[in-house]
Formats: structure tokens, sequence, C-alpha cells
């Protein structure tokens, strides 16, 4: 015959065994119907994806008014936005930072391009320029100063 508190033990062990099951039983629902909304949200992130690539206006430059005067604003970078897609000044100084061997000051870019760079007053645009293009995400600024290409 069996122990009477043996079989005590055992329907008392088969009882938390029972609880366990159920509570993992709840566990795995709640993960299946998070996993089902997760799927959900990433459909519906595609599609409006797709909507507002669709409804965006063609990634050429675009024109801006300043002062009366039209003028070319500087697209961010982006997928599907290309270099040609800015002015040739901002383009040859993009050229000037990526053959350089490594980041570089406004100086040295300036040297590359052909600005007199010993005049303040004509350093200043250029540093702006670059200052432009980091703010657009084509070069990326280093806390010393000095212009490199994003990665």
């Amino acid at each position: 015959m069996l122990d009477p508190e043996l079989l005590e033990r055992i329907t008392a062990r088969r009882a938390e065994l029972d609880e366990l099951e159920e509570q993992l039983a709840r566990q795995l629902a709640e993960v299946r119907a998070e996993r089902d909304e997760l799927a959900v949200a990433e459909r519906v992130f595609e599609r409006m994806t797709r909507q507002l690539a669709e409804e965006r206006p063609s990634a050429g430059p675009v024109l801006g008014q300043v002062g009366g005067r039209a003028v070319m604003l500087i697209p961010h970078r982006e997928s599907g936005v290309e270099e040609d897609s800015l002015p040739w000044d901002y383009q040859r100084i993009l050229v000037a930072v990526r053959q350089a061997a490594g980041p570089v000051m406004a100086r040295e870019v300036g040297e590359a391009v052909g600005v007199d760079v010993s005049v303040k007053a004509k350093l200043e645009p250029l540093r702006s320029k670059l200052i432009r293009l980091v703010d657009r995400g084509w070069l990326r600024k280093l806390p010393d100063g000095r212009f490199t290409t994003r990665l």
C-alpha cells in the first residue's frame, strides 16, 4: 500500500503543476495575441510608408523664395535622393571632403574647391555650406570641427 503522506505530496504537486500549466497557457495566449498585433502594425506601417512615398514630390532640387528671388534648397539625404540633386557647388564640396585622406577643416575644403582661404569673408560662406550639408545629413561634423562623409 501507498503511504498516505506520499499520496498527499503527489496530489499537492499535481495541483501545483496544473496551476502552472494554466498560467503558462494564459501567457502563451497573451504572447500570441501580441505577436498578431505586431504583424498588423507592421502591415499598417508598410502601407503608410508606401502611401507617403507616393505622395512625396520627386527627389529633385526644390526651388524656394528668398527675398523675392528663386533659390535652390538643399534636400535632406534620404533613400532615393542622389548627390546630383544637390547644386553643383555643394557637389564639389562633397567630392572634396570624400577625396580627403580623413576628416578635414573648412579651410582644407576651401583650398580643394578653389576658395581664397586667406580671406575670412570668402571662407565663411563655405563653412555655412558645410554646416548646411551636415544639417541635411550629407556630411558629419566631428567635435573638433572637422568634416567627414557619412559612413
